[in-house]
């Protein structure tokens, strides 16, 4: 959820920057602007219900702006807002609907490339038989998340240069999280292993150390897997939830190990 608000967030920021500043430097893309006052109100109503974080709220706004408006600059903002708030409300049917119309306006748009490796991947079923395909086109969308967030330009000047690299950071490692989770599907615990070690790398989060923990003891790596247990276990402010499931994958790796 984090990562969601953060997204909306920096769409935004770039929006409204451009509404307060709608001349921008020859060598800089022109940057989206409202063509009348209505179509201003409209977007400032959009930017209103995305920092809500009320997702119906944005829905309808987005909705607002982009019937009223159909020539809209903000058309990208405003599909890419709309496809959050669907996978906020968990409709991935919906999320990936507006994401690829948000990526038919910018292919380098890598929250859209995100947001479709999240919900893509979240919609494989076992026995489906387009498995192989989503399991592809989740993956490449996440791989296509880390090339492209790695030169993306800042997109807001407001936002200092570590606070950017901080954000890119985060990004690709929730793409890693993304293959992870990717590799638990195919049962290829090694590459899972590599890809939430990677994840930690970038973002150290008691989830990524989880999920790590989960396929050391797949894998059959019983003692790494209570290692990292133990440590989260050792946190007291841990979630309750991530503790239930830590618990739980300490127990299993326990059991195997002493059946050995």
């Amino acid at each position: 959820m984090k990562r969601i608000i953060l997204t909306g967030i920096l769409a935004l920021a770039t929006g409204l920057a451009a509404l307060a500043a709608p001349q921008a430097a020859p060598a800089q893309p022109k940057p989206p602007s409202a063509k009348s006052p209505a179509e201003g109100q409209a977007y400032t109503a959009l930017a209103t219900a995305g920092q809500s974080g009320d997702p119906d709220a944005i829905i309808k706004a987005a909705d607002d702006l982009l019937t009223k408006f159909t020539d809209t600059d903000f058309k990208e903002i405003a599909l890419s807002l709309k496809a959050r708030a669907y996978q906020m409300k968990n409709d991935g049917e919906h999320a990936q609907i507006f994401a690829q119309q948000a990526l038919q306006i910018d292919p380098k748009a890598y929250p859209m490339t995100l947001l479709l490796g999240e919900v893509i991947s979240l919609r494989i079923g076992d026995h489906d038989l387009d498995r192989l395909d989503k399991l592809t086109s989740s993956a490449k969308y996440f791989n296509d998340t880390i090339e492209l967030v790695k030169t993306a330009p800042k997109p807001n000047p407001q936002l200092t240069d570590d606070q950017w690299a901080e954000y890119k950071k985060y990004t690709i490692a929730e793409a890693h999280n993304g293959l992870g989770l990717l590799a638990i599907v195919r049962k290829d615990w090694d590459a899972g292993i590599v890809e939430f070690k990677t994840a930690i790398e970038g973002d150290p989060q008691d989830a990524y150390y989880t999920r790590l923990a989960s396929v050391y003891q797949s894998a059959g790596k019983n003692d790494e897997a209570i290692a990292i247990c133990d440590k989260l276990l050792a946190n007291p402010s841990l979630h309750p939830r991530i503790r239930e499931a830590v618990t739980s994958i300490k127990n299993v790796a326990t059991a195997a190990k002493g059946k050995k």
